[in-house]
């Protein structure tokens, strides 16, 4: 039998209702079924036209471009609430008999503190230096990042942003966090001696299962973090889906939704406008902007006129 357009078209429609075991017991989203559909047609073009005169799914039609950028991604958040106690949990040790002060299960607890108070990428806060930090000021400024390069990683410039060196801005018991990592990566550079090889970075490779061939120092694996997260994610019962930027976009709803300044949030994430920022992550815009509305009526007597 011959696979038509049509056909084609009939999947991705039920692909876009029917629930997938793998997705949460949730249709795949638009953007999901996008890249099916460039899978399929990648194969059916090799073997054009060999084997079939044309390609069924060039004439097919998967979501578009503007189906796919209209779709809001049902990811779970933590709410102020929630948030608080998942930064008693990372900061509580483990209780283990031979549990101290430099136990490794507190090991993370600087870095998720980072991720959680200021909305950063991954990839921006492993590569936060210790030279760009103003102790003084309270502030961060973002000029590397540890990206994913093939099957490795690297170190490199920020350059996804339009500012030269976004600078973001944090509060003073952050700094202390970042004292306390300060501390904890003295005594790694003490304890490793030549094995530390120093690139500046808060949040550098440490010797925790350090093989005889590896050095410290230098940037974490983007991937390994991510699955220490996955395990403290378990461990703390958050939600399965919460990934690592779920944090980032609890940060910026909480922030929205207790009314701060929309202007600033937006700087502080990077984002090209405050409208992208309450487009994208606020969660109650509407209540937003009818209380808006209620204000800005009675302002200029409007309940008057009538």
């Amino acid at each position: 039998m011959d696979v038509t357009d049509d056909m084609l078209d009939r999947l991705y429609r039920e692909l876009e209702k029917q629930p997938c075991a793998t997705n949460g017991a949730k249709p795949l989203g638009p953007k999901t079924v996008r890249h099916i559909h460039n899978i399929i047609s990648g194969a059916f073009s090799t073997v054009v036209p060999k084997l079939l005169p044309v390609n069924p799914a060039a004439t097919a039609h998967p979501p578009t471009e503007r189906q796919i950028k209209a779709a809001k991604p049902d990811y779970p958040t933590l709410n102020d609430e929630q948030t608080r106690a998942f930064l008693a949990g990372i900061w509580t040790p483990c209780g283990n008999s031979r549990c101290h002060e430099w136990h490794h299960c507190l090991r993370d607890a600087p870095l998720w503190t980072a991720y959680i108070a200021t909305g950063c990428r991954r990839s921006e806060v492993l590569g936060w230096k210790w030279s760009l930090i103003n102790w003084d000021e309270g502030s961060i400024e973002l000029d590397w990042v540890v990206v994913e390069v093939g099957r490795g990683y690297e170190l490199r410039r920020l350059t996804k942003d339009g500012d030269d060196k976004p600078i973001i801005y944090v509060d003073q018991s952050l700094m202390g966090v970042l004292k306390i990592q300060r501390e904890r990566q003295d005594r790694e550079i003490a304890r490793l001696g030549e094995k530390w090889t120093d690139h500046d970075l808060v949040f550098a490779r440490d010797g925790w299962r350090l093989r005889s061939t590896d050095r410290a120092g230098g940037p974490q694996d983007p991937d390994k973090v991510t699955a220490r997260w996955r395990t403290v994610r378990n461990r703390l019962n958050l939600p399965d889906r919460f990934r690592l930027h779920d944090a980032r976009a609890s940060k910026i709803n909480n922030d929205l939704d207790a009314g701060e300044n929309p202007v600033e949030v937006a700087a502080n994430a990077r984002h090209h406008s405050p409208g992208y920022s309450m487009r994208a992550y606020g969660r109650r815009r509407a209540d937003s902007a009818k209380k808006l509305a209620t204000a800005s009526a009675a302002r200029i007597g409007l309940d008057t006129v009538s």
